[in-house]
């Protein structure tokens, strides 16, 4: 499965986020599930730190270029998973600029390596972003989708 959504909200799964995933992830969250999730700030992280934390999923970050070019935070929290020994694999992409093309090509690996994607998408400020991106390209791929509003 992979998660994409919205970078506008904090790294840290909140209260508000908490119950988000608990109703939405956990039901998919079961041990022989594997997540591959975009290391980027907001959803991403704060998806990854909540997987982490209350499942035995498999974990797979993907990042467009190498964890070390990723912000810092999303970056520290990669890092000490991988100590922790908590994540299944990390794939850097090695992309030497990150833009748009960048960031399209890992939503599209992600895509073509699940079956199944969650979309968390914000309000109308996603509509050309990420999130939306990776949601439209997994409906062209014939995958299922699920998306849920914040």
């Amino acid at each position: 499965m992979a998660i994409t959504g919205t970078r506008s909200i904090g790294d840290a799964p909140d209260d508000r986020l908490a119950e988000v995933f608990e109703a939405y992830l956990r039901p998919f969250a079961g041990p022989a599930a594997h997540f591959y999730v975009g290391g980027a700030s907001g959803v991403d992280t704060a998806a990854l730190q909540w997987l982490a934390a209350h499942s035995e999923s498999a974990l797979t970050v993907v990042v467009p270029c190498r964890t070390v070019d990723q912000p810092p935070g999303p970056a520290e929290v990669v890092e000490r998973l991988r100590g922790e020994d908590r994540l299944a694999g990390v794939v850097e992409m090695g992309a030497t600029l990150l833009g748009k093309a960048a960031y399209h090509a890992r939503d599209r690996w992600m895509v073509e390596h699940s079956g199944f994607v969650i979309g968390f998408p914000r309000g109308e400020e996603s509509l050309g972003g990420g999130t939306w991106y990776t949601l439209n390209y997994a409906a062209e791929q014939g995958r299922a989708r699920l998306v849920v509003p914040l």
